[in-house]
């Protein structure tokens, strides 16, 4: 019966009739098997009818069975050639069918094969070679380093492989039997995901981000592809429409998570550290970072969890001044001037990270996770490790038998809100030492100096350097290429580098008499970038933060000032100097006069009796060109000196009034503009200056060296991991992924219940309802 009615539900699904398809085939009088519904959701699919793909879903297509990985790669072939996506994915075949190419040429491949070869790459039927493998680099190259590559697995590829290698064993896989093509897809939901956000085909993405797991990461993981291919797309109508779905996935986001958070804020915590297997081990912040999704960085439960991880076991409502006291007086943490939390007691062999297991889902009872657990150092995962082989087997607990002053030491110092008192002080003094050298202690280059002091300086500013490339190494399995790339990006680690590069060239300056003053002022120069880099260092403060985000916004609009203002000066200042000196060959002189005295004019420095010949005052002047040419001054000319007053005029009008105007409406323009959002831009940036004190040592410069000696025979010479390159992540397996993924996926359900059925009891839902009736 089902198999008659094939074609009639090919002929619907061709033209769209979902409510012939629903009234007349799945009425419940047919039994549709797998086999004929198989042909239809492919159409349904390439030809982007959701509601048909929804229709056979709930009508006996099992998508385990149908979404191989064979299938997935023809899905990609189907692409319209109109799409950025798929203009991505060729360039990508093309670098591998030209490697392709010369492995052929290296092995000395016959010369008709090889023209064959070439022709096989520039006819238009390459597009059947696609593979998962350009589907895996595409997305890599639009999510970055925050995933492992995709598909892998199924290609039997180490993701720690580089681009080159992974190139030429795909080549060899691909000209061999290709047995990988017919397993099944582990993760069909989340790929045919992927699928449709490529396309940018928001009704049918939806649909499979409802069906996918991980629902908080998926919709970050969305709103990360749709925003990088909008960066690339030229058409705006597509630009638009990708940037609208990509901020509908991050309102999905924060809105899924938001009902986490009232359910559980335990499980809501471990929601956002927790690795995801389908995304390539990704964490909800890490992805979420790179997405540039600042509405869900602004939501409660994340700054909950960043300010217990900033806070350690410190009670957050801890004063500064209390902290700053037990920095100087250490043995003052002993007593109950600072709160602290109770740590956990006991461990539980079979768990991670200290993980509390229960077997409700939707109750009171939660996976928990203390704030500990999130963010244990390195001697605590190494204990934690050695307890559990110690009690491998065993269902006793044991207690640690940590002594309450190591305990406590740590708790303080360990804390990144401790870490970054430290810094933040010990900077200061490193500002009022380079000041005081600069000023007072700078003496001639050897044998004269350098002072006790300044050598002082020299081991500080190393120590600075040390740490520069500490933070260089961390990147877990990324190449050193790669690290720097990533560590460059940020502008503030390009401040740091342009600062130490001028503390290098002041050093080198100052130690030879010919270059001292050079180094002397290529120092003084350093000395304010130094001093900039607090600004950087104060951006956690809650009053403080958002103003200086208001302020960066501000200086790009003083570039588009300066733009306009440069252009009126260049124009005034050359007219200017033209009318007033017929002849005037020095460079120097020329330049002062066409930009810098303009610019003084702005200001109210106006020589008028250089420039008006009724004030005009006897000066010994010529104007003969042999005498200027050997240094004389010239004589300032009489001729059209009217025009020079009325440009001077015109000028002032323009600057003063106009363009200083224009300056502050666009200072007024971006502070109202930013300021309604500055909050939720603060508590985005909070978040990457936390992840870096996190990961800084306790000690501060100087003193930081003895932490990096410490990690550099902890990781070279005993070989232990490092627990600190797990981004804030924590590894779920087996029942605990499980439950948790079930109590995410409640949520969500929940979620889109109660947006559904405020939909229907909307005022326009009645009134269509009303008019179908």
């Amino acid at each position: 019966m089902a198999s008659e009615c094939t074609e009639e539900l090919k002929l619907a699904v061709a033209w769209n009739r979902i409510d012939t398809a629903k009234a007349e085939l799945f009425n419940g009088d047919i039994q549709w098997k797998y086999e004929d519904l198989e042909d239809s959701m492919t159409d349904a699919l390439i030809n982007n009818k959701p509601q048909f793909v929804r229709l056979f879903c709930e009508n006996g297509l099992n998508i385990l069975d149908y979404l191989t990985n064979n299938r997935l790669e023809s899905l990609y072939r189907s692409l319209s050639d109109s799409l950025l996506a798929y203009i991505l994915l060729q360039r990508r075949l093309s670098e591998r069918k030209t490697l392709a190419g010369s492995q052929l040429s290296v092995d000395g491949a016959a010369p008709g094969a090889m023209e064959t070869f070439h022709m096989e790459v520039n006819t238009s039927a390459s597009a059947m070679d696609l593979s998962l493998f350009e589907v895996s680099r595409l997305l890599q190259d639009l999510l970055g380093d925050v995933c492992e590559p995709f598909y892998y697995g199924a290609l039997g590829l180490d993701p720690r492989m580089g681009t080159r290698r992974a190139l030429k064993q795909v080549n060899k896989i691909l000209q061999g039997e290709c047995t990988y093509r017919n397993q099944q897809c582990l993760s069909p939901w989340a790929a045919l995901f992927i699928w449709a956000v490529l396309q940018n085909r928001s009704e049918m993405a939806i649909y499979f981000w409802e069906m996918a797991g991980e629902s908080v990461l998926s919709a970050l993981g969305a709103c990360k592809i749709l925003r990088e291919l909008s960066k690339l797309e030229n058409e705006t109508e597509s630009k638009l429409a990708m940037k609208k779905l990509a901020q509908r996935f991050e309102n999905l986001a924060n809105d899924v998570f938001g009902e986490c958070y009232q359910s559980s804020e335990s499980r809501s915590f471990t929601l956002l550290i927790r690795k995801s297997p389908v995304w390539g081990g990704a964490t909800c912040l890490e992805m979420a970072t790179a997405a540039d999704a600042r509405l869900f960085f602004s939501h409660d439960g994340v700054q909950s969890l960043l300010s217990e991880i900033w806070w350690g076991d410190m009670e957050r409502s801890t004063e500064v001044w209390k902290l700053i006291l037990s920095f100087f007086m250490p043995p003052l943490i002993y007593t109950d001037l600072i709160s602290f939390r109770e740590p956990e007691e006991e461990i539980k062999p079979s768990a991670v990270h200290h993980i509390r297991d229960n077997d409700s889902v939707g109750g009171n009872d939660v996976t928990d996770f203390s704030i500990a657990d999130i963010i244990q150092n390195e001697e605590e995962m190494e204990e934690l490790k050695t307890l559990k082989e110690n009690l491998k087997g065993s269902s006793m607990h044991t207690k640690s038998k940590r002594p309450f002053i190591v305990s406590r030491w740590r708790q303080f110092w360990y804390a990144p809100v401790t870490s970054f008192l430290g810094n933040v002080l010990m900077y200061f003094l490193f500002l009022c030492l380079f000041a005081y050298v600069l000023l007072v202690d700078f003496k001639n280059p050897p044998p004269d100096g350098p002072s006790s002091l300044e050598f002082v300086l020299y081991f500080w500013v190393f120590t600075l350097v040390c740490e520069e490339i500490r933070q260089t190494s961390l990147g877990g399995s990324l190449f050193l290429l790669q690290r720097m790339k990533k560590y460059i990006q940020d502008h503030w680690n390009k401040c740091d580098l342009t600062a130490i590069l001028l503390f290098l060239l002041a050093l080198i300056c100052r130690m030879f008499p010919w270059s001292f003053n050079v180094g002397r002022a290529v120092m003084a120069i350093d000395y304010m970038i130094f001093t900039l880099r607090l600004i950087h260092i104060f951006a956690i403060h809650k009053q403080l933060g958002p103003k200086i985000i208001i302020l960066g916004k501000m200086v790009k609009d003083v570039f588009f000032f300066l733009f306009f203002l440069g252009v009126w000066l260049m124009a005034y200042g050359v007219a200017h100097q033209a009318l007033l000196f017929s002849y005037d060959p020095r460079s120097k002189w020329i330049f002062r006069r066409v930009f810098y005295r303009p610019y003084m004019h702005i200001f109210g420095q106006i020589p008028v009796h250089e420039m008006d010949t009724d004030k005009l005052e006897e000066l010994s002047c010529t104007y003969n060109h042999s005498e200027i040419e050997a240094g004389a001054e010239p004589c300032m000319s009489t001729y059209a000196n009217w025009l020079v007053v009325i440009l001077l005029v015109i000028y002032l009008l323009f600057t003063n009034i106009v363009l200083v105007n224009l300056l502050i409406a666009m200072f007024s323009y971006t502070f109202s503009k930013v300021q309604g959002h500055s909050d939720i831009y603060w508590k985005f940036q909070r978040y990457n200056l936390i992840v870096e004190y996190h990961y800084r040592p306790c000690l501060a410069p100087p003193f930081i060296i003895f932490s990096h000696l410490h990690i550099l025979i902890k990781r070279h010479i005993r070989q232990i991991p490092s627990a600190k390159s797990q981004h804030f992540a924590v590894e779920l397996q087996g029942r605990k992924a499980s439950r948790l993924n079930t109590w995410e996926a409640v949520q969500k359900e929940n979620l889109l219940s109660a947006q559904n059925k405020q939909q229907r009891e909307s005022d326009t839902s009645r009134l269509q309802r009303t008019s179908v009736k």
